[in-house]
């Protein structure tokens, strides 16, 4: 099993995630942040990984430290438990549809963060979450996973559904590269012998 806990502590947030990359898709959330727990719980269903995230953040400022903490350390989580990434596909990506609106993601288990987020939020806030840390968490999370992630809003007018599509398009492109492929079985997917 792909497994790792990682426990992030600053003036800012405390920060425990455990992460099980083979898992059935189970989450335990308690951020403080409701909407940032749907969507977490979206990676976790949609990536079927078991996904633990117990957060205290300095809320009583606002919501950033926290989010992009969780993004932190969630990447550091995930790194560690993918390990040398031998065997896997590597790449992935999905499209995601939540009734007008329509995300594609696509990603690289690279060994390098880059991100490219193109997200025209039609709102500048959902409920009380400021649609900007949106972003935060995604740079959080590929500047510690590693990863190259190219997220695209393709359309959508309603920005809970924008956001949903988004990480739950994550979520399957997640699990899709991280699934071993069997003819490639102890072999390092890159031409470089290492990622």
């Amino acid at each position: 099993m792909r497994t790792a806990d990682v426990t992030r502590n600053t003036l800012e947030t405390q920060i425990t995630v455990s992460i099980n990359i083979d898992g059935n898709g189970t989450s335990q959330l308690n951020t403080g942040l409701g909407f940032l727990d749907h969507m977490l719980d979206q990676i976790s269903r949609h990536g079927m990984m078991d996904i633990n995230v117990q957060a205290k953040g300095d809320l009583h400022i606002d919501a950033h430290h926290t989010v992009e903490d969780i993004g932190i350390t969630l990447g550091q989580a995930f790194a560690k438990a993918v390990g040398d990434k031998k065997g896997i596909n590597r790449y992935g990506h999905a499209y995601v549809p939540l009734d007008e609106a329509l995300s594609r993601v696509v990603l690289d288990l690279s060994g390098r963060p880059g991100l490219e987020f193109n997200c025209e939020f039609t709102r500048a806030a959902i409920g009380d979450f400021d649609v900007d840390l949106v972003h935060e968490f995604f740079q959080g999370f590929v500047n510690h996973a590693n990863v190259t992630l190219h997220i695209d809003n393709l359309k959508g007018h309603n920005s809970h559904h924008q956001a949903e599509t988004i990480f739950k398009a994550f979520g399957r492109a997640l699990r899709m590269a991280v699934t071993h492929d069997a003819r490639m079985a102890g072999i390092m997917p890159s031409t470089k012998g290492s990622l």
